[in-house]
């Protein structure tokens, strides 16, 4: 017999299926934002509405905003000449929080993989070549992961923008800021010798 209501359940059950949180995790955070009612309960049901009815996918780039164009695609500050390639928001939000790239972005929605189905036509990869091929995209910077999928699909890539007559360049990967050579995997220690340049 259940300890607690229906309702407390659902929610329980709600939060379980997001990444990190299991079913002990999400009876704790529920337990914890009941108890805090006022101060945490309340404003967070009401981001959750307003998100819920705000958000929209940006329809050049891919990112989530409450505008589409997003603010990143409409700001005029930033380099129109250059598009950076990520497989998801969360590579865009964390590129983005770098404050290192001042160019624009493209979402592809995942990595090809011939395992799980993933084809060409299922990601956001025909929308990239029209960008690439307007003459406002001078370089295509594909930023897709350092695993065999994000490979792939960046070879993919490079190969379809050979037509659009763009620069294509990938980001380095390798040793972490503060990394110590020992505590690295092997896959990121041939990665940042291959990547190695001039001092």
């Amino acid at each position: 017999m259940a300890s607690h209501n229906v309702e407390i359940d659902r929610l329980i059950q709600a939060l379980a299926r997001l990444p990190g949180l299991g079913p002990r995790s999400a009876r704790r955070a529920v337990l914890h934002l009941i108890r805090k009612r006022e101060r945490l309960l309340k404003p967070l049901s009401e981001a959750l509405r307003e998100v819920g009815e705000r958000i929209r996918d940006c329809e050049v780039c891919g990112n989530l905003d409450t505008v589409n164009p997003c603010l990143i695609c409409s700001d005029p500050r930033r380099d129109r000449s250059l598009v950076c390639v990520v497989e998801q928001v969360a590579d865009l939000w964390a590129l983005d929080r770098a404050e290192g790239y001042k160019g624009l972005y493209h979402v592809l929605g995942g990595t090809l993989s011939a395992l799980d189905g993933v084809m060409p036509e299922d990601l956001n990869i025909s929308a990239l070549v029209e960008r690439a091929k307007s003459g406002e995209v001078k370089e295509v910077i594909l930023a897709t992961n350092a695993t065999v999928n994000g490979q792939t699909t960046a070879h993919y890539i490079a190969e379809r923008l050979k037509e659009a007559g763009v620069l294509v360049t990938g980001i380095a990967h390798g040793v972490p800021v503060g990394g110590e050579l020992d505590y690295l995997d092997e896959g990121t220690l041939r990665a940042a010798l291959k990547a190695r340049k001039p001092v």
